[in-house]
């Protein structure tokens, strides 16, 4: 293992072949997780996060460069990172005729846990996913969420020193995430487990200690939270114009004004002045009758910080 490094990939290709020609769903990525920490993979849909989660793992073959996990390599150490890697696909799915506790073996016999081992850590296991009080029913009848928490348990029957996760917390209502949410955080806490998760929440992104924008193959940025939301140009200002269209139009290109985002029916500019830019902002929309409730000043947010490294990307091609 390089140091405390337990998911490297250097220089990472895979390429799949489609009627348009060769597509390159994972292109030259670089990245390094480090033993303990929440890696958070974010992009849009067809970035290729869940090919490079698939790649890294060794369920896809690799067209080029390096990745591996806990030291071993995903072309050649297949079955021997399974034993070591907990994976929970998009479309994980729990065998519904099986109760919760069924399910729990069914997963355990699969990665050859003793007898002696499913008697400790099942109980354990059903009890960190706040399950024990529903051990006899059965998985088609579980709620989103609790599948979601059965299926994070099964993923960690096995003892796993990694845990991958594509989307685990999509169409979950925000209560269940929050709840899953906090599993992680305790298994994070209490076991050191290193977490990959993809998401398309922006909020959950905020929860990692590390985030990669994926973006048509490649990693447009990796860093913390903090320091992505950082490269956002200027200061932002939020306000809602009435009425909306011909503000949002007028705004663009005003002196001072770097970038325009609408958020519902929010305007959001950044500035190189707030309080220069919200004066003379105020004053060329009232000269066109429009008004601006609510104009203030806030952080930017990982949402602002997509959106405009995903355009910067965009108008660099």
């Amino acid at each position: 293992m390089d140091g405390e490094q337990v998911i490297i990939a250097r220089g990472l290709r895979k390429r799949f072949r489609a009627r348009q020609g060769v597509v390159n769903a994972v292109d030259g990525v670089d990245l390094a997780v480090s033993a303990g920490e929440t890696f958070g993979l974010i992009g849009p849909d067809g970035a290729g996060k869940t090919t490079l989660t698939r790649t890294i793992m060794g369920l896809l073959k690799r067209d080029g460069g390096e990745s591996r996990v806990l030291g071993l390599d995903s072309l050649r150490d297949t079955y021997a990172i399974r034993e070591r890697v907990g994976y929970i696909a998009q479309q994980f799915s729990l065998p519904p005729d099986l109760t919760v506790l069924e399910n729990m073996r069914f997963f355990a016999d699969v990665h050859g846990v003793t007898e002696k081992e499913k008697a400790r850590r099942i109980p354990d296991l059903l009890a960190f996913a706040g399950l024990e009080e529903f051990t006899d029913r059965l998985a088609a009848r579980l709620s989103g969420g609790m599948k979601k928490k059965l299926a994070l348990a099964c993923s960690l029957v096995h003892e796993p020193q990694v845990v991958l996760l594509d989307e685990p917390t999509l169409g979950v209502d925000p209560v269940s995430r929050r709840e899953f949410w906090t599993l992680l955080g305790n298994l994070r806490a209490e076991k050191g487990t290193t977490i990959w998760v993809c998401t398309p929440y922006m909020d959950e992104a905020e929860r990692c200690n590390q985030v990669a924008l994926m973006h048509e193959g490649r990693l447009v940025a990796v860093d913390t939270p903090a320091a992505i939301k950082r490269r956002v140009p200027g200061r932002l200002l939020e306000f809602a114009p009435s009425p909306f269209r011909p503000a949002a139009a007028l705004v663009q290109g005003l002196e001072g004004v770097l970038e325009v985002q609408t958020y519902g029916r929010m305007l959001h500019l950044f500035v190189d002045d707030v309080e220069r830019r919200r004066q003379e902002i105020v004053a060329h929309l009232a000269r066109h009758g429009i008004s601006c409730a609510g104009m203030r000043e806030m952080a930017p947010r990982m949402e602002e910080a997509f959106i405009s490294l995903m355009r910067h990307q965009e108008n660099a091609r």
